[in-house]
């Protein structure tokens, strides 16, 4: 046995216990109840890399959420990696459908059910045990730095700001993140491409107070009905998204591009049976690999409007609203789209309800070049420990740190994510398998052995 899997082997428990008490901190970002516990949180982080193995590592203020910042420099002429995770959750409703408490780890059928058990406290924990492991068994020869924020799943608005005042503490020649995922358990990829996303709120008025439905009924708008007709005028026949430049920007990939993207192992039957859907849908002449990884889309996250309790409340509601998300490919502006669509709604409401439109938060899509050295490293890595090469993956889903981190530092990042498709990220029961946060943090591990390999012999 190596000296990676020996480690790995003789600390097993321990790796998993320190998990557990990361998960059982309720580090909600999004909700104020949950403000001390953004704290504490941090300072579990900050206490769990000095453990690990830095040379320091500290709480940072913010003008949001706090975060935690830490390093180990082997030599100053040596290449630095930059470690990115986050310790903030989604809010865990419903909580009537988890069968576990969510702040409360168990482990059933192989898997870590909890929130945070995959997004992103089990990956960032991959991460700080990779480099434990590393260091630990005498093998480290790069330096690393940390930052772990707390504000990832609602937009990171403050981190941005910190890394302005920050760029000469950040120096590093990449980042690493494990945020993302795997097309299955036995078929690693990385993540070359993410999505940029806009998130909006609108809100429809029309009467100036809740009606009684049988008395106005007919002579005044109902805002509940009118949101529904202008959020069905988004998406054309062909389900296109219809807000005028919408596409502009968007690369159209050629053939052969096409035919590597979907050489994914996909089966569609099973996709949707895993689904509970007799059909798929999306865009036309789009694949649904396509449709989730090089295409953009728009979608209704929430929507709400009037009476919703138990029994009957005849009115006409004042008001209407809803949450409304566009996930962005390579080439598009978060900014752009985002004036387009407060543009074309605005446009296509009635004279009989007002529209109101606040913009939650946005970020930009991300592409990695697969000649970085670092992603040599990576994909060694992961041929090492899988018996496969990974494939290279565009992800549907959305950091908007990522393009940030690369706008303000000028450095490329790159996505060792090891989380399924499977695991209910931002759901109720969220999970982990067990193997693969081991196997994780063998592959990380690796990474730093092979980039060591390649840059500095």
């Amino acid at each position: 046995m190596d000296k990676i899997k020996q480690y790995i082997e003789q600390n097993k428990q321990r790796f998993l216990d320190e998990l557990f008490d990361l998960i059982r901190i309720p580090s909600i970002s999004a909700e104020e109840q949950h403000k001390q516990d953004m704290y504490r949180v941090q300072e579990y982080w900050r206490d769990l890399l000095l453990k690990s193995g830095v040379d320091k590592a500290e709480i940072h203020e913010t003008d949001g959420h706090p975060l935690t910042y830490a390093e180990k420099i082997i030599d100053p002429k040596l290449p630095t990696i930059l470690v990115y995770g986050h310790a903030d959750v989604m809010p865990v409703d419903p909580l009537d459908l988890w069968e576990s408490d969510p702040f409360e780890p168990v482990i059933r059928d192989g898997k870590i059910y909890a929130r945070g058990a995959d997004d992103d406290k089990g990956q960032s924990m991959i991460q700080a045990k990779a480099f434990e492991t590393v260091l630990k068994s005498g093998l480290l020869n790069v330096n690393v730095k940390f930052v772990i924020e707390g504000e990832e799943e609602i937009g990171s608005a403050a981190l941005a700001k910190w890394m302005e005042q920050n760029k000469e503490l950040l120096k590093a020649d990449y980042i690493l993140v494990s945020d993302t995922g795997m097309i299955a358990k036995d078929i690693p990829s990385i993540t070359v491409g993410l999505r940029g996303l806009s998130y909006v709120e609108v809100k429809v008025t029309g009467p100036n107070r809740d009606l009684h439905s049988g008395i106005f009924g007919g002579t005044v708008a109902n805002p509940a009905n009118i949101l529904a007709k202008m959020i069905a005028q988004l998406h054309d026949e062909k389900n296109r998204i219809n807000i005028p430049g919408f596409y502009d920007d968007v690369i159209e990939y050629p053939e052969e591009i096409r035919k590597k993207i979907n050489q994914a192992p996909f089966d569609e039957e099973e996709f949707k049976r895993s689904l509970g859907v007799e059909e798929l849908w999306g865009e036309e002449d789009y694949t649904p690999i396509e449709r989730t990884g090089i295409r953009p889309t728009l979608d209704v996250n929430g929507m709400w409007s009037g009476y919703t309790g138990q029994g009957a409340k005849t009115i006409i509601p004042s008001t209407a609203h809803a949450k409304i998300s566009m996930r962005l490919v390579p080439n598009q502006s978060s900014q752009k789209i985002t004036k387009l669509f407060v543009e074309y709604f605005k446009k296509i409401a009635p004279k009989s309800v007002k529209v109101d439109i606040q913009v939650l938060h946005g970020g930009e899509p991300y592409v990695c070049p697969v000649d970085l050295p670092a992603y040599k490293a990576a994909e060694l890595a992961y041929t090492e420990v899988f018996g496969r090469e990974p494939i290279p993956q565009y992800s549907g889903g959305s950091i908007p740190i990522i393009s940030t981190f690369e706008k303000i530092l000028g450095i490329k990042s790159i996505l060792m994510g090891f989380g399924l498709e499977e695991d209910r990220i931002h759901a109720p029961n969220e999970n982990f398998p067990v193997d693969l946060f081991y196997k994780g943090i063998e592959t990380v591990a690796k990474f730093y052995i092979h980039f060591d390999k390649i840059v500095n012999k």
